[in-house]
């Protein structure tokens, strides 16, 4: 059904005159005419009447004009959903206890009216392919590929290094530690079940195995979050990795320990990636948030990030292998 024409129809019956009509839809009543008889002969009945003093709904069009509101109305609503600044800003955060989770929360804090649907997606290559399709408006990853390798129209900007800390049960040697050095984890089994082959977190985490000489296992299957923690806090010998703004809740008797990384301090390099072209004004405010809520690296402090990590600085140096290492 030509729903120029419905709204023709809804038209003529409110004002009650095809002049009328067309001066508030602002076309000729010639094309007022056209339109309700093509509706007329879609549907096989005729709508309107013809009076001295304009046009009035016959019985049919009496039945149809419901309808044709609702129709209508419905036009409405689904053009409002994808018009840009009404449709909620869709964004991959990767895991709800994840940092870049922080992240949009702050964001939200920051602008409390911008609607947001928050997904989480499995690794980057689902991201990119859902970023580059339109069914999300953005993603926080870690991005491996240089930007010369990116789909086209992608784009992405590196907006938050993580530091990452050891997770220890209280038998563990390093339990009582202030702070560790990566190298001090040598020999040390550190166990992380959740590493999938080819995804981008297992690339960092092979990057910071390969850099420090670290031995890190994925092996056994990934029950999630708590019996991980569970078997950390039984084992002496046992140790995980995890980000510094990872949220958990584990009880008290636990006794687990969060022991920082310095000399360097491994950072989890998260960016955000979003499609050239999109023109979500919430997507260009979260950007302009993102520019201004990095923390700054603590003085004096040495970062560690892989070497397929894009964005530099003036004040970084560079390891002997390949990895590079900031100081400010």
């Amino acid at each position: 059904m030509d729903l120029n024409a419905v709204r023709t129809l809804v038209a003529v019956a409110d004002a009650g005159q095809f002049q009328r009509a067309a001066a508030d839809l602002a076309i000729s009543q010639q094309a007022v005419s056209k339109r309700i008889a093509a509706l007329e002969k879609d549907l096989g009945v005729r709508l309107l009447t013809r009076t001295a003093s304009g046009a009035r709904p016959t019985i049919d069009g009496q039945a149809l004009l419901p309808h044709a509101r609702a129709l209508l109305q419905a036009e409405e609503r689904a053009a409002a959903s994808v018009r840009p600044g009404h449709r909620a800003l869709r964004v991959d955060v990767i895991g709800r206890r994840l940092a870049p989770a922080d992240l949009l929360r702050g964001f939200h804090r920051a602008h409390p009216a911008t609607e947001l649907d928050v997904v989480t997606l499995f690794d980057a290559d689902a991201a990119f392919a859902a970023v580059r399709s339109g069914t999300i408006d953005a993603s926080f990853r870690a991005v491996t590929r240089p930007a010369r390798e990116l789909p086209d129209g992608i784009e992405t900007a590196r907006v938050h290094d993580e530091p990452v800390q050891l997770l220890t049960g209280p038998g563990h040697p390093l339990a009582q530690a202030r702070a560790v050095a990566p190298a001090d984890l040598v020999g040390h089994r550190i166990w992380m079940p959740g590493l999938v082959a080819g995804t981008e977190w297992a690339a960092y985490y092979d990057a910071l195995a390969a850099a420090f000489g670290l031995t890190i296992e994925a092996t056994g299957p990934d029950f999630g979050t708590e019996p991980l923690l569970d078997t950390i806090a039984d084992s002496a010998v046992l140790a995980t990795l995890v980000g510094e703004q990872t949220r958990f809740a584990w009880p008290a008797d636990q006794g687990l320990r969060r022991i920082p990384l310095l000399d360097p301090t491994p950072v989890y390099p998260h960016s955000l990636i979003w499609h050239s072209d999109n023109p979500h004004p919430s997507l260009a405010a979260l950007r302009r948030y993102l520019d201004c809520a990095e923390p700054s690296p603590s003085p004096n402090s040495p970062f560690w990030t892989p070497s397929w990590v894009s964005r530099t600085t003036s004040a970084q140096r560079f390891g002997a292998d390949g990895e590079s290492f900031h100081r400010t």
